[in-house]
């Protein structure tokens, strides 16, 4: 398509409740929204960066300069590009994926929906609706964390995910697993908080029966995830240690995991994603599609995302209203334990520019 202008809007949307990890804990939800226009269409994308460089090393200070600086003028100065071409256009910048998943995304919305096409049909992904997991952050108190626990699960969700760091882990695990019975799908996700030195604790987490323990270790670690694996009866998911499909057969060939989180962001955008996932599925390894808190923008990707065969696992996809009471699209509601997928062309959602204005704290708009 042919760009004639960007538009780049900070937005900032409260959470319902704090997300605590073992990074710290979020209050609101900051992110980058992209605006694309072009003579036939427009599209809009989502950086998936946190205010802070705790989950990796991107945080939205650093994504709005290489964006306005840097990536959008490359694109503008194209005269036309195709989704397929924006990965290879931003190659010479090393690194920020999620600013270049964002823009990707933007042209994709955009080249889609002037070619009537869903986000779903383009990846390749079939079914009308996901059942989806709910991430549960770390709690003041075990007790807290079970009724929230037992409040997800009325609500319908059919996976836990229990957010774990050394101090809040196996009594934890074990009230959750107490209070959901032995049946029920359940997970915990470190985010890199352990080392090797913790691998007798963490084989612990055996008894508990989990789906799998993901990103134990440091994200550079594949080794000791290697060793960790072997010593555990509980399979390790990999989430940020994985950067490309290249990475994800490295992993696997290593034994580091036996599980993926995919999440397009992290791996530079959808492209990749669904690269990741035909790796995985080649060589017989699940994946699950992770969440970072994203507004409807992000979450209609991941729904599209997450309806490929390889996705066999619950994802990090929940209802809108499990994270913001207001946000920029119409919200996504879980109905019977799944939500719907959106159907329409590019993204399959409209975007309301009065929520963009009322939850903007920064925007900036170039032309061609």
């Amino acid at each position: 398509m042919r760009i004639d202008t960007v538009e780049l809007v900070l937005v900032e949307l409260p959470l319902v409740r704090p997300f605590r990890t073992s990074h710290g804990t979020d209050l609101t939800r900051e992110a980058i929204l992209v605006h694309l226009e072009g003579p036939d269409s427009e599209g809009w994308g989502e950086c998936v960066a946190g205010r802070a460089p705790l989950y990796s090393p991107e945080f939205n200070a650093a994504a709005w300069t290489v964006l306005s600086e840097l990536f959008v003028p490359r694109l503008l100065a194209t005269g036309g590009v195709a989704a397929e071409d924006v990965a290879r256009l931003l190659s010479p910048f090393k690194g920020h994926a999620m600013a270049k998943a964002a823009l990707e995304m933007a042209v994709l919305d955009a080249e889609l929906t002037a070619a009537g096409r869903s986000l779903q049909e383009y990846l390749g992904g079939a079914g009308d609706r996901v059942a989806p997991g709910v991430a549960v952050g770390i709690t003041d108190t075990v007790e807290e964390l079970v009724a929230v626990v037992a409040r997800y699960r009325a609500e319908g969700y059919g996976r836990v995910k229990l957010k774990i760091e050394p101090g809040f882990d196996l009594e934890p695990v074990m009230r959750v697993r107490a209070e959901l019975g032995d049946d029920a799908m359940l997970q915990v996700d470190a985010n890199t908080a352990y080392s090797r030195a913790d691998a007798e604790h963490l084989a612990r987490l055996d008894a508990f029966g989990l789906l799998l323990v993901e990103q134990p270790l440091g994200e550079e670690d594949l080794l000791g995830h290697a060793e960790l694996a072997r010593r555990l009866a509980t399979p390790v998911c990999l989430d940020e240690s994985i950067l490309s499909a290249g990475g994800a057969r490295v992993a696997i060939s290593l034994g580091a995991c036996s599980v993926v989180n995919v999440k397009a962001g992290r791996l530079g955008g959808y492209l990749e994603a669904k690269a990741v996932h035909d790796a995985c599925r080649s060589l017989g390894v699940p994946v699950w599609c992770g969440g970072m808190l994203e507004t409807g923008i992000g979450r209609a990707a991941n729904l599209a995302l997450a309806t490929l065969p390889g996705f066999t696992l619950p994802g990090d996809i929940s209802a809108t209203n499990r994270y913001f009471h207001e946000d920029v699209t119409d919200p996504f509601v879980l109905e019977d334990g799944s939500i719907a997928v959106p159907r329409g062309p590019g993204l399959g959602v409209e975007v309301h520019r009065r929520a963009v204005e009322r939850l903007s704290t920064r925007s900036w708009r170039t032309r061609r």
